[in-house]
């Protein structure tokens, strides 16, 4: 196994152990080389030795596209798509087209622990060293996911040296944040990193204002050389707007992507996160080593928003001028506790090679949500209705065009009870694996892990309902290393991801199971050249999900409900190449191609009770979607500078599951350049959507779209020691 070079694909590994100095021919300090660090779940593999496609987005590839949250970091793989993300409240995506939950935030890990779940606002960047996009069910390892790929982020932890950095932003549309990162040790044998960051912006989108604040410390301690333990914070606090986006009416377009069709008097939704971490690593031998830790973490979100009002209920599709609106106001909060333990190591039987990994982990998760709604009456859509005799504060009405907020009370104190629901999952789960060398060339993994879970749902007070489910998860992969340079795999691995709510007879639903197959081709360009470094990856695949929910429309059953009846596919290819040479050049680029669709008729879930028919695309998945990262490095005199920009194509993608309604593709361009004045002291401007396009980055339905941003500009100072 070729261990260095895992470390140096995977970053800053997640549990340091016992470091040394590495010094050059003069004796001066030049860098720290960790001992010992492993990544859970993963073994002792170099990403050459690995039957599946994993793609890292590492911290000087966010930090050349200046990306600041997790949703402007996962751009830049073009196999995630944009969903949903619930006016801006969480982070939701699809990989290789497919989403989890459409009512929750999408699922992601951080350093391996799942930490997606819960209600804490979108995840910033602060705090983080690689984005890890691993492709394809995980749930053999990782137990219960998303279905088409699993997002880890990996996060800054002691190196045990003392440097760190400050940087202040400011930019258009009244933007200012402020980050921090500082390590430090104390004594021989403690590291301690603090990472963090707060942001003031306003927005291209009226007169509204955000606030976000958020700490990530670290501290890192040596029991002997053999032994090491990491405590992690996690602490944020945002104050956001509740922004639904644009509407579009057949005749008339798209509202003004400029027109905030909220109330700004309603006032931003406040969300907090509260997470610890804690992890042990101890190597009993060369071969074996253990790995466990707990993680605990609380979010909240609270606060009343006014929301563009749906289909039936909306005047813009009559008059293309007014938007009517809706009131809700939420309250919810939720604790996630995970503890896991593995063990892995190598060991021989006869000429075989084999490299094992087993472990258990238990998750639970309790959720409090809490809605209450005030909503107009149903409008009609006859084009002569006369919208000035529409009862205006009961839909709220905003003109799109000429928008006077603060016309109507706050509909707060006439809303009513619409949702009251306590939920709990809790599941354990065990799972092995073992990757075989047969020979130099060829290596063969199997494995499978087993889950049992279960629900307790409780609505408007009554009776909880309980229900329980097991699911056993197998994998399969085989690689054939061509050369020290060249590999080739294929592997096959099921996955699923448990739903919440209940369907007519107040049963939990049975979960998501998916299937997938993939072939793929990797490139290591280092082994072949001493000016080149870097890596390129070519996949084929195909995914099949079953038991989507659906809306229940069987007989007997009254109201809106859910059961488990739709089946889709995805299907396509996927390229990524990391290159950097030695002149300074750094090339980064993503494709993918995914073609995912409905494979049965059934009745979408939102609640339209439209049909879906099989071949049908599958929301915000576009066909083809590329991101392209060029920056040169050189020299101004004695000091260092850098230009660079990036590209992001997404194609057209299903706007409205159910209905005709598609949002257009885009085309966007950024570009930076920076320089270093004095020793530390770097100075940068970034210019993103160079030529102004007007796009929309993902959507619920056509009255819930997100515009992008038009042309944006900041300026930056960065020092660093």
């Amino acid at each position: 196994m070729k261990k260095a070079l895992l470390f140096a694909t995977a970053s800053i590994a997640l549990i340091p152990a016992t470091p040394a100095l590495a010094e050059d021919n003069e004796g001066d300090e030049t860098a720290i080389i960790v001992d010992g660090l492993r990544a859970p779940y993963r073994g002792d593999f170099d990403e050459l030795e690995t039957p599946q496609s994993n793609q890292t987005i590492d911290e000087n590839i966010l930090r050349n596209a200046n990306a600041l949250d997790l949703t402007a970091a996962l751009d830049l793989s073009a196999s995630v798509a944009r969903q949903n993300n619930f006016g801006g409240l969480w982070n939701a995506f699809s990989v290789r087209g497919f989403s989890g939950d459409i009512n929750l935030p999408s699922g992601f890990l951080v350093n391996g622990f799942n930490a997606g779940r819960g209600f804490g606002g979108p995840r910033d960047i602060s705090g983080i060293e690689a984005v890890e996009v691993l492709k394809g069910p995980r749930s053999a390892l990782y137990g219960r996911g998303e279905p088409g790929g699993t997002i880890n982020l990996v996060t800054k932890r002691p190196e045990f040296e003392t440097s760190g950095y400050a940087q202040f932003q400011a930019g258009s549309f009244d933007f200012y944040r402020g980050d921090v990162d500082f390590q430090t040790t104390l004594g021989d044998n403690i590291g301690v990193r603090v990472a963090g960051f707060y942001e003031d912006a306003g927005s291209f989108r009226g007169p509204i204002e955000s606030e976000r604040f958020g700490i990530y410390p670290s501290i890192t301690a040596k029991l002997g050389e053999d032994t090491a333990v990491t405590y992690e914070l996690e602490y944020s606090e945002q104050s956001i707007p509740f922004d639904r986006g644009v509407v579009f009416a057949e005749g008339f377009g798209f509202s003004p992507r400029r027109t905030f069709t909220g109330e700004p008097g309603d006032g931003p939704i406040e969300t907090d996160v509260l997470g610890h971490q804690f992890e042990f690593q101890h190597e009993f031998s060369d071969n074996w080593s253990l790995l466990t830790g707990i993680g605990y973490r609380e979010t909240t979100l609270v606060g009343g928003a006014s929301e563009n009002n749906f289909v039936g209920r909306q005047t813009f599709n009559i008059d293309g001028q007014t938007i009517s609106r809706f009131f809700r106001f939420r309250d919810f909060d939720s604790e996630y506790f995970v503890a896991r333990a593995e063990i892995s190591g190598t060991f021989d039987t006869g000429s075989l090679r084999h490299n094992l990994i087993f472990g258990g982990d238990y998750d639970s998760f309790d959720s409090d949500l809490f809605i209450t709604r005030f909503r107009g009456p149903f409008i009609g859509t006859d084009p002569a209705t006369d919208i000035a005799s529409l009862d205006a504060q009961a839909l709220l009405l905003l003109d799109a065009f000429n928008p006077v907020f603060g016309q109507f009370p706050s509909p707060l104190d006439a809303a009513s009870l619409n949702t009251d629901r306590v939920e709990s999952l809790d599941g354990f789960g065990f799972y092995i694996q073992d990757q075989v060398e047969i020979g130099d060339k060829l290596q063969v993994r199997i494995g499978g892990r087993f889950d049992n879970f279960d629900q307790s749902l409780s609505d408007f007070g009554a009776t909880p309902s309980t229900g329980s489910f097991s699911r056993f998860s197998p994998q399969f992969g085989v690689v054939y290393l061509a050369d020290e340079g060249l590999s080739f795999y294929a592997s096959y691995g099921e996955g699923f991801r448990q739903q919440t709510g209940s369907d007519f007879e107040g049963n939990g639903f049975d979960p998501n199971i998916t299937e997938s197959y993939e072939v793929g081709a990797k490139l290591d360009i280092g082994a072949y050249s001493d000016s080149i470094t870097g890596s390129v990856n070519l996949t084929v695949f195909q995914v099949e999900q079953s038991n989507i929910l659906a809306n229940d429309d069987r007989p007997g059953v009254t109201g809106f409900f859910l059961f488990t009846a739709g089946e889709a596919r995805s299907r396509g290819v996927e390229f990524d190449a990391n290159i950097s040479f030695d002149t300074g050049l750094n090339f980064y680029l993503s494709y993918a191609y995914v073609d995912a669709e409905f494979t049965n008729n059934t009745l979408e879930e939102s609640g339209f009770g439209a049909m879906v028919e099989a071949g049908d695309a599958l929301i915000n998945s576009p066909r083809n979607q590329l991101s392209i990262q060029v920056s040169q490095d050189f020299d101004i005199g004695d000091r260092s500078a850098a230009i660079g920009g990036g590209l992001l194509h997404v194609g057209s993608r299903n706007g409205f599951t159910g209905f005709d309604f598609e949002l257009p593709s885009y085309t966007t361009v950024r570009a930076f350049a920076e320089v270093e004045v004095v020793d530390g002291l770097i100075l940068r401007a970034d210019v993103d959507n160079i030529f102004n396009e007007t796009f929309f980055t993902n959507s619920f339905a056509d009255v819930w779209i997100q515009p992008g941003a038009p042309t944006t500009f900041r300026g930056s100072v960065r020092f660093s020691f």
